[in-house]
């Protein structure tokens, strides 16, 4: 492993250069791997790992939307494409990608299919550390253990393609075979992350349930719906308060900050919007940090747990999610978007 400082605190990570792919095709050589689920991480991490001349195989209902993506995909009913059950018993890594709720209900059917010295693999520690909840309790003769990618199944794919990688964290939660760190390293590498850095499923599962409900998915469009709404109120055009919320993060500021940190991002902008950012920086980390901390204690003690698997569990779930989703779509804000989209320069091309 590497010893990297992250601001004064020194982590150990692992990169291609201590872990390169031939390793990890080494250590995977004799296995099989199968992905249950072909939703969201299931595609990616599947097609990286083919691409890495990785043996995957698909295990999916048969018939359905995900089950003709795989077949899209190149996966063969019969050779590559099984039911969740066969894959199953093919396997010995069964990469667990089904939905939360869905790995709850499929459970009871999977476990007794596991054989001794097989390893289990998830990417996120939500049925295992809320297993109370779910049920999710694996036998005690295999290796149970995690890669999460920083990122969406889309962007596992692209960063792939285009040689970055994503970065991910892997634990290990149990260890039969003594080998279970060497394949969660094994599978990271394969499915392409850019480093792997070291947790457990408890931090794993409260960091990355905070941050989707937080700052990267529910905070952002909480805030981006506020100031919007300000600007508006106030008589600006949907076009200026879009603009001025949305498109100017994503198409510029967004880009700086990752390109060479928030400091880089400032010093890159007019002094006004320094001295104005800087001094209003504090109130809104004041103001938000009591409603993170509440966050945090509901990730804690399972209420998120139990909302969301009550909530997917629903026979009507899809038809729910579809409706809240355009509500928002429909939202002058998100209209006002895609309108703003349509006139950048390359769509106008189209």
């Amino acid at each position: 492993m590497a010893k990297i400082d992250f601001g004064g605190v020194v982590e150990d990570v692992v990169t291609l250069e201590e872990f390169p792919l031939n390793k990890a095709k080494d250590i995977l050589a004799n296995e099989t791997v199968a992905i249950l689920g072909y939703g969201v991480q299931g595609p990616a991490q599947a097609l990286n790992m083919k691409d890495n001349g990785i043996s995957v195989i698909i295990g999916q209902r048969e018939g359905g939307s995900s089950w003709q993506r795989a077949i899209k995909d190149g996966f063969v009913p019969g050779e590559s494409l099984f039911s969740l059950e066969e894959a199953t018993e093919r396997a010995t890594i069964v990469q667990y990608l089904i939905s939360d709720a869905g790995q709850m209900m499929a459970w009871p059917r999977l476990k007794p299919l596991l054989k001794e010295g097989d390893a289990l693999y998830f990417s996120h520690g939500f049925s295992i550390v809320y297993k109370d909840q779910t049920k999710i309790v694996p036998p005690e003769n295999i290796d149970v253990i995690l890669v999460a990618p920083k990122g969406s199944g889309r962007n596992v794919r692209l960063n792939f393609l285009d040689g970055s990688g994503i970065n991910a964290s892997y634990a290990v939660y149990q260890d039969f075979t003594h080998r279970a760190e060497e394949r969660a390293l094994a599978l990271g590498i394969a499915i392409g992350s850019g480093y792997l850095f070291p947790t457990t499923f408890k931090k794993e599962v409260y960091s990355d349930l905070t941050g989707e409900r937080g700052i990267l998915m529910g905070c952002l469009e909480g805030v981006f719906e506020a100031q919007y709404e300000v600007l508006r109120k106030n008589g600006h055009s949907p076009s200026e308060a879009f603009n001025e919320t949305v498109e100017e993060l994503t198409q510029s500021l967004i880009r700086l900050v990752a390109e060479n940190g928030m400091d880089w991002m400032y010093s890159n902008c007019s002094t006004t919007a320094q001295r104005g950012a800087l001094d209003w920086r504090h109130r809104f980390r004041r103001a938000v940090t009591p409603v993170f901390e509440e966050l945090y204690k509901s990730v804690v003690s399972g209420e998120e747990t139990r909302i969301v698997l009550e909530a997917n569990s629903a026979p009507d779930y899809s038809e729910k999610l579809h409706e809240e989703l355009s509500v928002m779509k429909n939202s002058e804000l998100w209209q006002a978007g895609a309108a703003v989209r349509a006139l950048r320069p390359e769509n106008r091309e189209r």
